[in-house]
């Protein structure tokens, strides 16, 4: 079975660890390097993972999944780039940074998977993104689908889109959170108690997403089944895109992406 590195043992770093032993991947075809020995007798003592320095990682694995934060990406490809086998697939979880980042930093053909999901892997509901480089090749998606489905849907897109990803998908989570938190603002506000206004706007929220997800509708037929003339719905949604909310949104997506290019830009 494929040897999985995990380079970097942040949030993402153990998310992906984890997803993959829930899965089933055996612990011992898994290792992980991290900055600190607590931190890898920690992710040992937890899931049984091996940890490692980089150079182990490089020599054992058969992938190699790289999790640190974007800006450390440069110091980490230029401890290990020159070790680094040119057949041997790296799979890039840094926001923002594209593959020719490790292209040029790596051997010639170096096949390089770019990659985006989000923290609903922790329950194996997962959005990931998954794009090729110019060396990758569809076994080498193929690998990268295999890791990442345990842990949710994935999805094959151009690299040139996966920005817009990182905007919509990778970020999407903290959208819903302040949506929700907001509306449980305004279930106290409506004279609810703060457990009753979260349990209905959770369950509110888990049914209206597998609606979407299993109805095959339009989300347009949805709300408009809900809204009916004149009534309390409509007098809601009027006062929504008063405030501009729809606006807002394409806004801060937007915005989300641009700083994915910034990111980028600053790493080059």
């Amino acid at each position: 079975m494929t040897v999985v590195a995990v380079l970097g043992a942040g949030k993402i770093g153990e998310l992906v660890l984890s997803g993959l032993l829930r899965a089933g991947w055996p612990a011992d075809k898994l290792l992980v390097t991290t900055r600190r020995s607590t931190r890898g007798e920690e992710l040992h003592e937890r899931y049984g993972i091996r940890a490692v320095d980089n150079a182990t990682a490089v020599a054992e694995a058969d992938v190699l999944a790289i999790a640190v934060k974007p800006q450390d990406a440069g110091a980490l490809l230029a401890e290990i780039g020159a070790t680094v086998p040119a057949g041997k697939l790296i799979v890039s979880l840094c926001a923002g940074l594209p593959t020719s980042f490790f292209a040029a930093r790596l051997p010639e053909g170096t096949p390089v998977v770019r990659v985006m999901t989000n923290t609903p892997a922790l329950v194996d509901e997962a959005m990931t993104a998954i794009s090729a480089g110019p060396h990758a090749t569809g076994d080498h998606l193929a690998v990268a689908e295999e890791m990442f489905k345990p842990l949710g849907a994935t999805i094959r897109v151009p690299e040139s889109q996966q920005d817009a990803v990182t905007a919509l998908s990778g970020s999407g989570p903290a959208y819903f959170y302040l949506l929700v938190e907001a509306m449980v603002d305004a279930g106290i506000l409506l004279g609810l108690p703060r457990q009753v206004a979260h349990d209905l706007i959770v369950q509110t929220a888990i049914g209206s997403a597998v609606m979407l997800r299993d109805s095959g509708e339009h989300p347009v037929k949805l709300r408009e089944a809900v809204t009916s003339p004149a009534g309390t719905t409509i007098s809601a949604i009027r006062e929504l895109e008063n405030h501009g909310v729809r606006a807002a949104l394409l806004a801060a997506l937007e915005a989300a992406r641009d700083r994915a290019r910034e990111i980028a830009a600053q790493s080059a």
